[in-house]
């Protein structure tokens, strides 16, 4: 049980980490301007992600947020994951910058099977 929560929190904290400081990138910087620019996203989807990632983050990490809630904000973010990648495939871009998603997609499914396992004990 105890190792189920060490490795459930750390996953998440990863996760939500990434997602803050991506939100955070997302609307102070000029460069994640010029990618969502780069991929063919119009300007407000960046401020849109940006809200949508702080709101899934927090959820994610108070334990009090009800299961429904929580459930939602995981497919929420595997679906930010997978389109991510799809975008950074279609631009061209690097096989790294394509990688990342998935790798955080991993980790992001990883919380999720730990999650439902504390969930049910």
């Amino acid at each position: 049980m105890k190792t189920n929560k060490i490795i459930f929190w750390i996953t998440t904290a990863i996760v939500s980490l990434m997602m803050l400081y991506s939100a955070y990138q997302y609307l102070t910087t000029e460069e994640m301007k010029a990618a969502f620019t780069h991929l063919g996203f119009p300007d407000y989807f960046r401020i849109e992600l940006a809200v949508a990632k702080l709101f899934g983050a927090l959820i994610l990490l108070i334990p009090a947020v009800p299961k429904s809630l929580k459930e939602f904000t995981y497919a929420g973010f595997a679906i930010v994951f997978v389109s991510a990648f799809i975008a950074h495939m279609s631009n061209g871009d690097p096989i790294s910058n394509a990688m990342a998603p998935i790798i955080f997609l991993i980790i992001l499914i990883v919380s999720y099977i730990y999650y439902s396992k504390l969930k049910k004990a």
